[in-house]
């Protein structure tokens, strides 16, 4: 797959969120969405990221931001990471992991010599008309929201 660029409209898609409801990137529009693909649920570096982003959430919604978290995980999973860690991000599952090829962040990684295929931290920042307008690959967890949030700021100027 041709990796998605800058001003490139952003792929739909229709994925579950954590209740069980369909939500489509659609229904967004006239909003900024912050779209961030993650590996596993309740693992240290998604716990940061997700707990990160709820704390900015006040913020990132003055910003006229959205923010939807995307992984394997079923919706129950997603369910219970949100009770336990008491998250306010909505988190979409992608089970087959169609909507993280389309995306191009279901890629080869490696783990202690072992190679395999899974996700690839990485986030998207797609305006109010569904266009891409910045994207993070391999994102390092630690400081990662304030660069998002420092890069919304800076688009919507």
């Amino acid at each position: 797959m041709t990796p998605l660029k800058f001003t490139q409209q952003a792929p739909d898609f229709i994925l579950q969120n954590q209740d069980g409801e369909n939500v489509n990137l659609r229904q967004f529009r006239r909003k900024w969405v912050i779209l961030y693909f993650y590996p596993k649920d309740d693992t240290p570096g998604c716990t940061t990221e997700a707990i990160d982003f709820t704390n900015a959430l006040a913020e990132l919604k003055k910003l006229q931001a959205i923010v939807l978290g995307i992984s394997r995980d079923p919706p129950s999973s997603h369910c219970s990471f949100i009770k336990k860690q008491k998250l306010k991000v909505m988190l979409l599952s992608d089970e087959k992991h169609e909507v993280q090829e389309q995306y191009g962040v279901w890629a080869p990684k490696k783990f202690m010599g072992r190679e395999f295929l899974g996700t690839v931290r990485t986030t998207f920042l797609i305006d109010h008309n569904g266009k891409i307008a910045h994207i993070w690959n391999n994102v390092k967890v630690n400081g990662h929201v304030d660069e998002v949030t420092k890069k919304l700021r800076e688009l919507q100027q």
